[in-house]
This record gives structure tokens, sequence and C-alpha cells, in this order.
């Protein structure tokens, strides 16, 4: 299997935003030509007999199969029930994978919290893409409905190299999706300004050289992908508010994260965070 043809995975377990997680799955599968597998976790406890857990699993990958057939029919679709701690689980599995997708909450932890720790952990430590899925809306037996229909990829840029794994996953992403537009967020201070080597005073100048800084990154890539329609937005101030707010009308809101925090325990960084944590839309954090 080469690199171009690794599965999306779709973490499930029951609840209705692994549901949600396993339809959005299935429609990018569909996008991107590739194979799709069904990952069920059967967490490590002793409450719950081998036999039961697996005949559990077993009928809950059986359903998942039965959901993803009523939306793309021309899949087939591997299935997992892997024995060990969910995140450590698709954190192992995403070496080969091209991504993983999974719900922002699961069956357990509390209802009041925004995203589940199994699935925060797996976007702060996955080696390949991982997009949280917030939404939760519970329509187990309308999983043949359309996608809801917006138009923009979002992607959150740094002004370094961090950003070209980002950039790329976004362009790939906008051009799977006739008609979309791709909105490239890049936050930027007078401080940061100052850190790149940039105007420290001239707060015009600093806009400039942010805007600068933007057409330099997507100049090449735009010819690549003459396809999609690529709009700039350098933003003074908060990179995190603004890709929240740009998340709630967004098809896919698209962070980056830096590989090798994970054995600091860094994780993500305060905007990938924030972003992952209240987006109001799918979030892709992409290792960089």
């Amino acid at each position: 299997m080469t690199t171009n043809e690794l599965p999306v995975i779709a973490a499930v377990d029951g609840s209705p935003h692994s549901w949600d997680a396993l339809d959005w799955a299935t429609h990018e599968a569909v996008r991107r030509r590739l194979p799709l597998m069904i990952v069920h976790v059967r967490p490590l406890t002793r409450r719950i007999g081998q036999e039961t857990q697996q005949r559990e699993a077993e009928e809950l990958l059986t359903e998942s199969v039965r959901r993803t057939k009523l939306i793309a029919p021309e899949l087939h679709p591997s299935t997992l029930a892997p024995l060990d701690f969910p995140s450590a689980a698709l954190v192992s599995l995403s070496g080969d994978a091209s991504m993983v997708v999974v719900g922002s909450r699961g069956l357990g932890g509390f209802r009041s919290l925004m995203i589940g720790s199994n699935s925060l952990a797996t976007a702060s430590m996955a080696q390949c893409p991982v997009v949280v899925i917030h939404s939760g809306r519970g329509d187990e037996d309308d999983a043949a409905a359309t996608e809801p229909v917006f138009p923009d990829i979002v992607a959150g840029v740094a002004a370094d190299e961090s950003s070209e794994a980002v950039l790329d996953f976004a362009f790939e992403t906008a051009a799977s999706r006739p008609g979309a537009r791709l909105r490239i967020v890049h936050g930027w201070t007078m401080f940061s300004s100052m850190l790149s080597g940039g105007p420290v005073f001239d707060r015009e100048a600093a806009a400039d050289s942010a805007e600068r800084t933007l057409a330099e990154l997507t100049a090449g890539r735009q010819e690549k992908y003459p396809q999609v329609e690529v709009v700039r937005e350098p933003v003074s101030g908060s990179a995190s508010r603004t890709l929240v707010t740009a998340s709630a009308t967004a098809a896919l809101t698209v962070i980056g994260r830096r590989k090798g925090g994970e054995s600091l325990g860094l994780g993500l960084s305060p905007v990938a965070q924030t972003t992952v944590t209240h987006a109001l839309g799918p979030v892709a954090v992409v290792p960089c």
C-alpha cells in the first residue's frame, strides 16, 4: 500500500459523536479515493468479560459497516477491534494512516467537557493528521443524509516552515471539494513581528509584512492547485479567536502541531489547543 493509499481511520465507540465521525470519515474517504478502516478500541477493563466485550465490539463494527454502506455503497471498509487504551491504539495505528477521524467526545467523561481526553490525546500525539468532529447530533438512523454545505476550508498558519504541512493538507482538502474556497489565516502582533525580525514600531509596515509572508507561503501551491480559490487573511490579534469563529461556517478548520513536543508533555500549542477545544465544526490537527 502506497502513501497515497493509506486508509482513513474512523474511531467508533457507539456515541453520537463517533457516529458523526464515521459519517465524516466515509465522505472523506470517497472524496480522496482512499480505503476506510473502522476501529473500535476495546478498553482495558475488568468490569466486562472478554467474550462479552468481543461480542459487543463485533456488533458495533457490523452496525458501523451498515451505516457506511448507506452513505457509500462502493466502499468496502475494513474493521479492527484492538484491546488497548483508546488513544494509545489510535496513535499506534496513525503511523499507517492518511488521517484519523474521532468524535470530540466519546461515551465516557463528563457531558460538560467540550472535548474528551482520548480525542485530545490522539490529536496531540498522532503521526498523521487527526480530524476532531464537533457535533453529536445523534441522528443514528439518518446516516445517508447529505453533509452540511459549507464552502470554506480554513487554515491557520504561522510565518515559518511549520506551516508547510498545514498548507499541503489544506490545499489537498480544498481541491477534493469542488467549489471550495481556502481561507488562510495568519494572526500577528507587534511582538510576533519583532520576534520574526520584522517591523517593531510601525503597525502598517507590520501588517504589510504579514501580507507578504502569506503571499510567499501560498505562491507555489496556487500554481499547483489553480482550481482552488484562495483568500489570505492576516489578522491583527488573536488567531485562535478568529479560527474558532471561522470554524462555525467551515467545512474543515486546519491547524498545525509541532512534532517532538509530545515527549516533553507539550502537546498542542495554545492556539491549537484553543481551536480544537472550542471549535464549532470539524478541526484537522496536522503534525508539522
